[in-house]
């Protein structure tokens, strides 16, 4: 079964002011659309046609198939951001916000050095909020790669290629991840992915 572009799981100027519907019009309906495209077409009528998109990420890898992973895990990245992200954002509570505290000093100083790892990665990729070994940890990850298939379960993830902000806040990248953080994290999706204790699934 071909693989999906995963619905916006809110109107596409729902976020604005920090993120536009015009930033989203191209971001999802142009850069994860043609993701998605490129893994259909790479897959089809192969021994992935029916794969979850899990399995063709895993298989990508293994098979150091860098076109396919690279489609493949950017479709899985685009899908778990969107969900990383909701109108009007929420703020941790319960264990999570527990476990923040626990790992990172507070809420605020994870907030202050998940800012700072996106600023100061270079290039295209991936800032993590994630769970490893019974500790959370912020990952990065550059271009494509993912923790759609490691050993690190995600709980939250910001896209720091230049394509998620450029439109509307041109090269000023920490300004995009401050509004961001400050406003859109949807911590009840981390929450989620806290509690499950794994890897989320994109929607078939």
């Amino acid at each position: 079964m071909p693989i999906s572009l995963m619905p916006l799981p809110y109107g596409a100027d729902a976020l604005d002011p920090v993120i536009s519907a015009r930033t989203l019009e191209f971001h999802h309906g142009k850069h994860h659309q043609a993701y998605v495209d490129k893994t259909n077409a790479a897959i089809a009528e192969g021994p992935l046609a029916s794969a979850s998109l899990e399995e063709i990420v895993a298989a990508a890898r293994k098979d150091n198939n860098a076109g396919l992973f690279n489609n493949a895990a950017q479709t899985w990245n685009h899908g778990f951001y969107w969900a990383s992200l909701k109108p009007g954002g929420s703020a941790p509570a319960g264990e999570l916000k527990s476990a923040l505290e626990r790992d990172f000093g507070s809420v605020e100083a994870f907030n202050t050095e998940l800012a700072a790892r996106g600023a100061a990665h270079f290039g295209s990729g991936w800032v993590w909020l994630a769970e490893k070994d019974g500790k959370l940890s912020i990952e990065d990850s550059h271009d494509a790669d993912t923790l759609a298939d490691g050993s690190a379960n995600p709980l939250l993830v910001l896209d720091v290629w230049e394509h998620a902000y450029y439109l509307d806040r041109q090269n000023a990248r920490p300004a995009y991840l401050d509004a961001v953080i400050g406003g859109l994290l949807n911590w009840d999706f981390a929450a989620e992915n806290f509690a499950r204790k794994s890897v989320w699934t994109y929607p078939a």
